[in-house]
């Protein structure tokens, strides 16, 4: 993991060593990580909450839940990437739990309600 780091602080300091770019495999690599926690928890929180509350939940559509849940993850993941600098920080995973729950009860019971 620390060679990871370095490798990326090397890619973005004033002056990197000279030879070395970011390709495109390894750019996609960055993004698949910086967004996987977010894919991860839009997987697994809307399968928990429809297991929680069948009958509520029963008519919202899976597609709908993932993507509010993936949508929120991935902005509180690049607000955090800005306001600290680097992905990772404990208090942007805080903060992609409580997107997570206010999106999962904003697309399962707050839209229905209408």
């Amino acid at each position: 993991m620390f060679a990871v780091d370095q490798d990326l602080h090397e890619l973005t300091s004033r002056h990197p060593r000279k030879g070395r770019c970011l390709g495109p495999l390894d750019a996609t690599w960055h993004l698949l990580n910086l967004f996987g926690p977010a894919a991860g928890l839009a997987l697994i929180a809307p399968a928990l909450a429809k297991l929680l509350w069948r009958k509520e939940l029963g008519a919202v559509r899976w597609r709908r839940l993932i993507g509010a849940v993936f949508g929120a993850c991935a902005v509180v993941t690049l607000a955090g990437l800005v306001i600290f600098g680097q992905d990772g920080k404990m208090t942007t995973y805080a903060a992609m739990v409580v997107a997570c729950a206010l999106a999962l009860w904003g697309a399962g019971f707050v839209s229905r309600s209408r």
